[in-house]
């Protein structure tokens, strides 16, 4: 396998996976790559306003299927605006979320819409990540830590410690699925010993 351009990294709400994110480009810098953090949804400003449509507002605001549609138009503005021209610039790409958490949150965890996801994703997306980290943690613990946060952006966070769990069984199954691709990390562990691993996964 050549090195890895594409990196991402997955897990439920509150699991670290921002703090890693930005401990792999951090120390990829210093390592002298040249290194683009991103997010998802978001990472481009037409995809940063539609992330204030999603992660906002009532548990209820949307459905599913609404859900996919707005996901998957932000990562469309995201791949076109941010990731593609990086990647062919030669940069090393590292996005906090991608495609795998469509297919977890909306696709795996909110009705039987794994195909409608795949679908949109093949039809307007075609691209996967070189190599994901998913981080799994106690989902308890998690969702504590998302909501101390305070951060206003906790529509998902307010649907409850019931649909982190299903989140977090979404998540461990895609790894399973996936596993020339993703690479699952216990969470539950201090962030320095955690982002030992994944350099050294490296």
């Amino acid at each position: 396998m050549t090195a890895p351009r594409f990196i991402t990294f997955e897990g439920i709400d509150g699991s670290g996976k921002s703090t890693q994110a930005r401990a792999l480009a951090q120390r990829l810098k210093k390592a002298g790559q040249d290194v683009v953090l991103t997010r998802e949804p978001g990472g481009s400003p037409g995809a940063e306003e539609i992330r204030q449509l999603l992660l906002t507002g009532d548990p209820d605001r949307w459905t599913a299927e609404t859900e996919i549609l707005l996901f998957t138009a932000a990562r469309r503005d995201h791949l076109e605006k941010t990731i593609q021209p990086a990647l062919d610039a030669g940069k090393i790409v590292i996005s906090d979320r991608f495609a795998d958490s469509t297919r977890v949150y909306q696709g795996a965890t909110r009705g039987d819409l794994r195909g409608t996801v795949d679908q949109l994703h093949d039809l307007m997306i075609g691209r996967e990540p070189d190599l994901t980290f998913i981080i799994d943690m106690d989902p308890a613990t998690a969702l504590s830590r998302g909501l101390a946060r305070q951060s206003g952006e906790d529509r998902f966070e307010d649907m409850g410690l019931s649909f982190q769990e299903t989140l977090r069984h979404g998540f461990l199954s895609l790894a399973h699925a996936h596993p020339n691709r993703c690479v699952l990390i216990d969470g539950n562990r201090e962030a320095e010993a955690i982002t030992s691993e994944i350099a050294a996964h490296l």
